[in-house]
């Protein structure tokens, strides 16, 4: 018997742009078949097919799964990761989004990591690296008795080699390369994409612990040692080092940083595979080599119901709340199952481990909603509230899956307890969401509102165009403040803070990226981190007037308040740049629509227009 599907309200018409160009199955002619419901359904059997083809439920049981997963995607409260929309139902492509690579110091290792990576790519996954384990650059090779080229000239050719790859004609390649703070051609990575376009299908981290952290702040030396032979080749300073990242991160956004050791600290998965050295392409994911992850995200937007409480609690949905992340983890279960992989090797690490990355996005939406502003610790406490009740929701659901199917198949040799027998190594992710939250229409993450208006030149008509934040168009009519001019004016970088129409409540709660400062963005990631097993993907953005100061400042905090990580982004600081609200059109990164709305957030430039991005893969 067929699966009967309830009819929801649907796509709005920008996420139907969207789906269109980028997710619906197409014809010979490249002509849309799907419908928003129909994709829905693809993914939704799909991955419900699972409990049948591997766990042996009866039809009735899938079919009824079959809705449950239907129901949380076309109610826009949970989407997967892009691969998982595109690929799913398809019978080819890659369903995870998130790879990292083993890379040893050899020639055939390092051409199996670069063809991996390929494979990885051409369906759809983004990848990470390792330098670390790289040779330096000039250091003798006994094989050959010649000199060793270095791992930025290998960072540049698993540029070149993601520059062949065009995402199953979807998107473009996206990459992670993260380098010890201790390797001897650290100052090179550092400064590898100081020029402009230079690797420009990788973002940099640099990997730090907190040793180096104190040592920066004893201005103290330290080795650089020879990752082949342990040799210390010099000695330098790390508050040198430090200020070399600071400066090139206030330069153009890059380097960011990663602490491994907080990192580890959370791998669970430690007897057999060593210690996790690199994520993937945006961050959050940090993972053990030839693992993946697969990512998916509820939206809190939809989980607001009214109340006169002045409790927040009493205006969350709780109930349902608990059931999404009950299904949405099942999902992301079944997904390890219905993948198809590329390289043998990736399916194997993948299946012993079967980590899943369970988040969020829609959290600033939630707030306004909430009438709290982001930038206040109301707001991270209620964040952090919220985290920690979805991750003990999520434990408790991989704890019942680990009952049923029996735990991942390396948690013996996990540091688990043995009443911990979860189905997944880790269950916790905040991903970018670039482009499935302008299917959702919320905000990206954990990420504030980037712009409350933007502009759109209609070319067929001959119109402008304007594009509101829903939430604060509903109030700007209600409190009747709302116009075209005031729209123009917002869209054309105008502050609410300087307008003395709008009253002064309205201007703290629909505070933007833009105006928070770079303080209270760590501590917002911060209290998210507390509750996540594995990473957060969020940008840190900067006014371009920000100092390599408040750079500083930003960094020493990611690391004092417990972050594994941190991104930083001055408005300004590439020629190169994403059109954002306020801000002309330079020199920019281009997709294909006729009229491009770019932003960038949490390391992806994404187009509001059509949803083209350019290393979003969540």
């Amino acid at each position: 018997m067929a699966t009967a599907f309830k009819v929801h309200s649907g796509v709005s018409s920008q996420a139907e742009t969207i789906l269109q160009h980028r997710y619906y199955l197409k014809d010979v002619n490249h002509q849309p078949i799907e419908t928003a419901p129909e994709l829905f359904q693809r993914v939704a059997k799909s991955i419900a097919q699972v409990d049948s083809d591997i766990y042996g439920a009866l039809p009735v049981e899938v079919d009824l799964l079959a809705n449950d997963f239907y129901d949380m995607m076309a109610q826009l409260e949970f989407l997967p990761n892009s691969p998982t929309l595109m690929n799913a139902g398809t019978q080819q492509g890659t369903l995870s989004a998130c790879f990292v690579l083993p890379l040893e110091d050899s020639m055939e290792d390092i051409m199996k990591a670069a063809s991996h990576s390929a494979m990885v790519q051409k369906f759809g996954g983004g990848t990470g690296f390792a330098l670390s384990k790289i040779r330096p650059k000039g250091a003798s090779i006994d094989t050959t008795h010649g000199k060793a080229c270095g791992p930025i000239e290998v960072l540049k050719t698993l540029s070149r080699v993601s520059s062949m790859i065009t995402q199953g004609g979807k998107r473009d390649g996206a990459n992670m390369a993260v380098m010890s703070v201790y390797h001897p051609d650290i100052i090179e990575f550092i400064t590898c994409k100081a020029m402009e376009g230079d690797i420009h299908n990788f973002n940099i981290s640099v990997a730090v612990d907190s040793n180096f952290m104190k040592l920066v702040d004893t201005d103290a030396e330290y080795p650089l040692v020879a990752p082949h032979n342990n040799e210390v080749i010099t000695w330098v300073s790390a508050r040198h080092i430090f200020s070399l990242i600071i400066h090139n991160a206030w330069s153009n956004g890059e380097p960011g940083m990663v602490f491994l050791d907080r990192i580890n600290s959370d791998n669970t998965v430690t007897k057999e595979f060593g210690d996790m050295i690199a994520t993937n392409p945006c961050g959050e994911q940090p993972l053990l080599g030839n693992e993946s992850c697969n990512l998916g995200s509820i939206n809190l937007a939809k989980f607001y119901v009214a109340s006169s409480s002045i409790d927040w609690r009493e205006k969350v949905n709780w109930t349902r709340l608990t059931q999404v992340v009950n299904t949405a983890t099942h999902f992301l279960d079944n997904v390890i199952d219905a993948n198809k992989y590329a390289v043998l090797d990736i399916e194997e690490m993948t299946k012993s481990t079967r980590k899943i990355g369970l988040g969020i996005m829609g959290f600033a939406d939630l707030l306004t909603q909430l009438r709290v502003p982001y930038n206040s610790k109301d707001a991270q406490v209620i964040g952090g509230s919220l985290m920690e009740y979805i991750r003990s929701a999520a434990d408790l659901a991989s704890l019942n899956l680990g009952g049923q199917r029996g735990p991942f198949p390396a948690w013996s040799k996990s540091s688990y307890k043995v009443h911990e027998n979860y189905r997944n190594a880790c269950r916790v992710t905040v991903a970018p969401t670039g482009t499935i939250s302008m299917i959702a229409g919320c905000a990206s993450g954990i990420e504030p509102i980037f712009a409350l208006a933007w502009k759109k030149q209609n070319i067929l008509e001959g119109k402008t165009l304007y594009y509101v934040n829903p939430y604060f168009e509903e109030v700007a009519k209600e409190q009747g403040f709302y116009s075209e001019e005031l729209m123009e004016a917002l869209s054309n970088g105008e502050s609410l803070k300087n307008l003395n129409s709008v009253p002064q409540w309205v201007k703290e709660v629909f505070v933007t990226a833009p105006e928070i400062s770079s303080e209270e963005h760590v501590q917002m990631q911060a209290a998210f981190q507390n509750w996540v097993d594995s990473g957060i993907s969020k940008t840190i953005n900067l006014s371009h007037e920000a100092t390599m100061e408040d750079v500083y400042t930003a960094y020493i905090s990611a690391w004092e308040t417990g972050c594994k990580g941190i991104t930083i982004y001055r408005s300004g600081s590439r020629n190169k740049e994403v059109l954002v609200a306020g801000h002309e059109e330079t020199s920019v990164v281009t997709c294909n629509c006729d009229s491009p709305i770019l932003v960038q957030e949490s390391g992806c430039i994404s187009c509001k227009s059509c949803g083209w991005s350019a290393c979003e893969i969540a």
